[in-house]
């Protein structure tokens, strides 16, 4: 198997999502992540801040996020994978997609 990271744009905006929804969309993430773990195919991954900073150029301009290249990354995870196509299959059961979400799904390079 291959190793795969799933990068997620978008999505729920959990500083401003009620409550109950919050919580409801939380129990699909860990019903997710738990079916990956109980296959062997989760690796690790987290939720990240809507905020950071981003370094580019040669000179190492340095400016603050949001970033204008699209949408903001909330979070990733490793998962294992026979092929891209397996990765993009298993990634397609991503409870991001329930609020519009991006997945972006990459080969980690050996």
């Amino acid at each position: 198997m291959k190793d795969y990271l799933l990068l997620f744009r978008g999505g729920l905006n959990f500083q401003t999502a009620a409550p109950d929804q919050l919580q409801q969309t939380l129990g699909k993430w860990k019903d997710w992540i738990d079916m990956l773990t109980t296959d062997g195919r989760y690796g690790g991954g987290q939720r990240v801040t809507r905020t950071g900073k981003v370094l580019r150029g040669k000179s190492i301009v340095v400016t603050e996020g949001p970033y204008a290249e699209g949408e903001i990354v909330g979070g990733h995870i490793t998962l294992k994978a026979n092929s891209i196509d397996e990765a993009v299959e298993i990634a397609k059961g991503c409870p991001i997609f329930n609020f519009d979400g991006i997945c972006e799904v990459r080969e980690i390079a050996v």
